[in-house]
């Protein structure tokens, strides 16, 4: 791969995988409130997840946000690779956005309540930013004869 695409990508990579690795290891900590919160709110937008502990929840929350973080600051992670693990987590973020109505009038403009969580879109659009940019710039595998 070319120095200029590693270049070009690298302050995506490194803010946004900071950004998610300190999320992360700070949640490790979390203590009982703190993750009653967590969980409740990924439990209203997700129901599926009122089956989990709290405390369980979090750590999962945790471990997820450091392997993410890490698969982008870890130069040996593919950028397309790495693009498609923050589509899933700023789309996780943005999902729970849209299904949280507090935080969003009906054309999904953000409430006072909703300003931080509707700015995690950009975590979503990195993503999408970096697989694109892989996508066009990455020579695909071809078999040898």
């Amino acid at each position: 791969m070319a120095l200029a695409a590693k270049l070009r990508r690298a302050p995506v990579r490194l803010a946004t995988g900071a950004y998610i690795l300190n999320s992360g290891v700070n949640k490790l900590s979390a203590d009982e409130g703190t993750a009653a919160w967590l969980h409740s709110t990924a439990a209203n937008a997700l129901p599926v997840l009122k089956r989990m502990p709290p405390t369980v929840f979090a750590k999962v929350l945790a471990a997820g946000e450091i392997a993410v973080g890490a698969a982008l600051l870890a130069p040996v992670v593919p950028a397309g690779l790495a693009g498609i693990a923050l589509i899933g987590f700023g789309g996780a973020l943005t999902a729970m956005y849209v299904r949280t109505p507090a935080w969003h009038d009906r054309y999904l403009r953000p409430t006072a309540e909703g300003v931080a969580p509707a700015k995690d879109v950009w975590l979503l659009g990195a993503g999408v930013g970096l697989l694109v940019d892989a996508a066009l710039t990455e020579s695909p595998i071809t078999a040898t004869e």
